[in-house]
């Protein structure tokens, strides 16, 4: 049953009494008020859940009483009420955001499902509205954790480039800082919110459709396109457009978005006129573009039209004091996640996050304090569970299960006095034994590649295609490493 508010806002007497006596048998709560001041004074005493207006009143109009909530930036639902319905009326108490009209005599059953829509109506609007928020609040500055003065420094900035009428932006930073969250929290704080936030990850489309992605194309314009379909510039219409990773982007593509960044125009693959578009673009790389610019691999002139608003993220290295806060939040998360109660990290294990660079940046954090949540079941996460790259040691549950290798192949590496096969695969069948552990000062992966390759051979007595059987490798890739480790390429085909 409904029991939402309804204020009936009318000078007669007895439409008001015989609509309450309705309201209340359909389970509504009617409050009353004879005049346009009345309902007003009403209104900010006990916001309604709906208004029923009389357009004729006996000291402010219907149309004025609406008029002033509208300007008030009440979204409560208006339902009109008169006895003498005039087109003019109509048509302002609509473009003033009016739901509908009921004539007098008032029809009962004609009001009820005309007050069940507009409540409706009005609730699925709040939820959208709520549920907007919500998406803002994920994708805002919310996401933005920290607290050291460059951090602090680079949201204000935002804030501005957000609340400008920037076309293009430019958002710079290793692999890992965030500049997705920097380029949604834009987005949700601009003027474009409304309207669609579209990312595109430019090294992840092959070149041959990524021109149909950005532009669209029309019926017919090459063998597959069996209907017409709208780029992304065209879905971001109003909004934003996110290329990330745009250092990826060829050449040829970098003229043609030079164009469209210029002309605020677009022409689809096979069309043959020009789209308007009104698009924010926010580009993203973690390449030194400048430096593309140099080795020829990036437009000089999309480079300086981009770069009209640069935006630096500094890694987590160069603002330590971000990270702890960094890890409460991913704390938070993932309790909420994994149904846990974890609550905060031990002081040695906050020692250790300090101490680590953090070259994968909060990405890196991120998942480092996920894999820990997963695994830890005290209340506070230990350096048990963190990475071996923060602790600087493995732990138990992380000792690789040892790979075993042929005896003779064994007793080869032995004699060479080397320890580095402990990454290697079984070379042949036969008796097989543990491997020997890497040695303390460590090894180089190519100096493992090369001893394998020379031990393949020798085994094979130099047959390479049966060398390259061992390696689990084609024999033109066993030549090509054999004539970068030195071999002689003349053995044994």
């Amino acid at each position: 049953m409904p029991n939402e508010k309804v204020l009936i806002v009318d000078d007669e007497k007895l439409i008001r009494w015989s609509v309450r006596r309705q309201m209340e048998e359909w389970g509504y709560t009617a409050l009353e008020a004879e005049s346009g001041t009345g309902g007003l004074a009403q209104i900010r005493a006990e916001v309604p859940d709906l208004i029923l207006l009389d357009v004729r009143l006996p000291d402010l109009s219907g149309i004025e009483v609406l008029r002033e909530i509208k300007q008030n930036n009440l979204s409560i639902p208006v339902i009109m009420i008169t006895g003498d319905p005039q087109l003019d009326d109509i048509k302002t108490a609509i473009k003033l955001g009016a739901l509908d009209f009921v004539k007098k005599p008032l029809d009962f059953d004609e009001l009820q499902i005309s007050i069940a829509n507009a409540i409706d109506r009005s609730r699925l609007r709040s939820e959208r509205d709520n549920l907007r928020d919500e998406v803002k609040k994920r994708s805002g500055y919310h996401e933005v954790i920290g607290k050291s003065p460059r951090i602090l420094e680079l949201m204000n900035f935002v804030r501005k480039v957000a609340a400008s009428e920037a076309s293009t932006v430019l958002i710079q930073g290793e692999s890992g800082t965030g500049k997705d969250l920097i380029a949604n929290a834009i987005h949700y704080d601009s003027v474009r919110a409304e309207k669609p936030f579209v990312a595109i990850n430019c090294s992840a489309i092959p070149e041959t459709l990524m021109e149909a992605e950005l532009f669209g194309h029309e019926r017919g314009a090459f063998t597959d396109a069996k209907a017409q379909k709208k780029g992304l510039f065209e879905v971001a219409d109003g909004g934003t457009l996110f290329l990330d990773e745009i250092g990826e982007m060829s050449i040829y593509l970098q003229a043609k978005l030079l164009r469209v960044l210029e002309d605020q125009t677009i022409r689809r693959i096979g069309g043959v006129k020009d789209i308007g578009v009104d698009v924010r673009v926010i580009a993203a790389s973690n390449r030194d573009l400048e430096q593309g610019v140099r080795d020829a691999t990036f437009r000089q002139d999309l480079f300086y039209r981009l770069s009209i608003i640069p935006i630096f993220i500094p890694p987590l290295r160069h603002r330590k004091e971000d990270i702890l806060p960094l890890v409460e939040f991913f704390i938070d998360r993932y309790n909420y996640r994994f149904r846990k109660s974890i609550k905060g990290i031990t002081q040695e294990a906050r020692d250790l996050l300090l101490l680590y660079d953090w070259p994968g940046n909060v990405r890196e954090l991120k998942n480092a304090v996920e894999r820990a949540m997963i695994l830890e079941d005290a209340d506070f996460i230990r350096p048990t569970y963190l990475p071996i790259q923060v602790t600087g040691q493995p732990q138990a549950y992380e000792n690789p299960v040892p790979v075993a290798v042929p005896e003779g192949a064994m007793t080869e590496t032995a004699a060479m006095g080397s320890a580095t096969a402990a990454s290697w695969r079984a070379l042949a069948s036969g008796k097989m034994i543990p491997v020997l552990e890497l040695p303390k000062q460590g090894t180089s992966l190519e100096e493992v590649e090369r001893e394998l390759v020379g031990l393949a051979l020798k085994q094979t007595a130099g047959n390479q295609t049966h060398a390259a059987r061992l390696l689990d490798i084609s024999r033109d890739a066993l030549r090509y490493k054999m004539k970068k480790f030195g071999f002689d390429s003349d053995s044994e085909s």
